[in-house]
């Protein structure tokens, strides 16, 4: 979609925290696209807790939500803007291209981009 759009981009970048999914050098931003249920998506369907060995899960699942704002917060402090798409916002192609063109071009004007600054 980003390459359709007009934009290029890495993948996976070593050198940077969290190794992000997809950069974008030229606009000074990173996206991750999280799964919800790994990653916690707040009040979505997917990020259940598994109803057996609660406390391992609830360890696990507390462990990467604190590495995954830790990884945010070493690239906002080396001059990234992070974007986070969640695996449920993915079914809605359409209006993540147009959060990210929006974003992109200099316009917050989005859910996604709103809830990621």
């Amino acid at each position: 979609m980003l390459h359709r759009m007009g934009y290029r981009f890495r993948l996976h970048r070593k050198d940077l925290p969290g190794k992000p999914d997809i950069v974008l050098p030229k606009y000074n931003t990173v996206i991750f696209v999280h799964g919800c249920f790994w990653h916690r998506h707040e009040g979505c369907k997917y990020a259940y807790t598994p109803k057996s060995r609660v406390d391992f899960w609830n360890a696990k699942f507390d462990d990467t939500v604190a590495r995954d704002e830790r990884n945010r917060e070493q690239l906002k402090e080396i001059g990234w803007n992070v974007v986070t798409i969640w695996e449920c916002e993915t079914k809605n192609i359409s209006s993540i291209e147009e959060a990210l063109s929006n974003l992109l071009s200099g316009t917050i004007s989005n859910e996604i981009a709103k809830s990621n600054r």
